[in-house]
């Protein structure tokens, strides 16, 4: 991952670039900064990772609210040679459900699962407790090929790009993309397992996992039958590039229509993530995807991504993204069975302090721009509504790569 999930030990035998690793079992191109505290505890070595925001978020409109909070996660992994392999241990978490009040944070136009018995909209929802409890295996099969095995009670199954949290080209940013339900909301998952092959510059993959979104207890583990499935191809042309594609049938994902069964969700994604380290503490980080969600009994609805920052002598980084979403009258809790085309922009400014004690403080703000159809002008006020997100931030400074 960026920063966070990595084969921390060091084998000749491994090809890998350690900085290409993402949450789960996703990659990152090989020119990835790292940004981590590390240590060793006898054979294992250990990496902590995590970022935190103070924010104040405010959205205008007749759908819009102001909030202050923390937007927070936290990960520690250990990692060692194991014969000819390398075992890593993944320990995730987040403390929003204390720090997040409500059903969530104002972020206009994001929606997906279920609070106090309705559909969550124009807010995003707080992370679980528990964001990842996971165990990793990889060693070598035959020549350039190796093996790797993944899973565990809470983890990420093989479908769609890195999640956003660990994403560098949306790290800057305190606020979840709209389109996060068409891409990686699979990112926290109850029960997942994982095999995979790769070489040099490819990976396929395989999951099976429980697709149920979370409830509203953010405390607990929703266990439940390991009933959906996914596949996932990665291919690295350059140190600068990771491409995938996935797919995957999610049973149950989403609660049901006035009351009725739950929905299964059939999700197709891709997408392309690029970096470029000029020197040292300076980074352009960017990712641009498409994802698709069909709903059987229903019409599929498309998103697009787009995102960017860059980022100059671990200081200043200028951040932006831009999503184009259908959406059904289900998803934004409108009384309607049609789909609307809604979108927003986003812009930012993050100002990095002198690290202390391997962490980098910062501060800094954003602009958006949440723009719906005429169809949705009365909802929500104006065709385009304006947001402002204004935070303190805290990070581990960067390790290299």
């Amino acid at each position: 991952m960026p920063h966070d999930m990595q084969h921390m030990g060091h084998d000749e035998n491994m090809f890998m670039a350690s900085s290409r690793e993402g949450s789960g079992t996703s990659w990152l191109p090989d020119e990835t900064p790292m940004y981590a505290v590390h240590a060793q505890a006898g054979t294992w070595t250990l990496m902590a990772h995590g970022v935190a925001f103070l924010q104040y978020l405010h959205d205008r409109g007749d759908r819009g609210s102001g909030q202050a909070g923390s937007i927070n996660w936290f990960m520690l992994m250990a990692d060692r040679a194991v014969g000819t392999g390398h075992l890593g241990l993944r320990g995730m978490a987040s403390l929003e459900p204390r720090t997040i009040r409500g059903c969530g944070y104002p972020d206009l136009l994001a929606s997906g699962e279920v609070c106090k018995g309705e559909t969550i909209h124009d807010l995003q929802h707080p992370h679980d407790l528990f964001m990842e409890l996971a165990a990793t295996y990889d060693r070598p099969l035959t020549g350039d090929i190796r093996l790797q095995l993944y899973g565990g009670p809470v983890g990420e199954p093989a479908l769609g790009p890195t999640a956003f949290p660990h994403r560098i080209s949306a790290m800057p940013s305190p606020l979840a993309p709209i389109t996060h339900h068409w891409f990686d909301a699979t990112h926290i998952t109850f029960g997942v397992m994982t095999g995979g092959v790769y070489g040099k510059r490819w990976k396929a993959e395989t999951s099976v996992f429980n697709g149920r979104e979370p409830d509203e207890k953010r405390t607990n583990i929703d266990f439940a039958a390991l009933d959906s499935w996914s596949g996932r191809a990665w291919f690295l042309p350059t140190r600068r590039w990771a491409l995938q594609v996935s797919a995957g049938h999610l049973t149950e994902a989403e609660a049901g229509h006035d009351g009725g069964p739950r929905i299964d969700v059939n999700r197709v994604t891709a997408s392309a993530t690029y970096h470029r380290v000029p020197r040292p503490g300076s980074v352009w980080a960017s990712t641009i995807g498409w994802g698709r969600n069909h709903e059987p009994g229903n019409d599929a609805t498309n998103a697009l991504l787009a995102e960017t920052n860059v980022t100059l002598d671990e200081r200043d980084t200028w951040f932006g993204r831009f999503e184009l979403s259908k959406k059904s009258g289900h998803d934004l809790a409108i009384e309607s069975l049609g789909l609307f085309t809604v979108s927003k922009l986003e812009a930012g400014y993050t100002r990095y302090f002198a690290a202390w004690k391997g962490l980098a403080p910062g501060v800094g703000g954003g602009l958006a721009a949440s723009i719906v159809p005429d169809s949705l002008e009365s909802i929500y006020g104006s065709r385009a509504n304006l947001g402002i997100s204004v935070f303190l931030t805290l990070r581990p400074a960067e390790r290299g790569m």
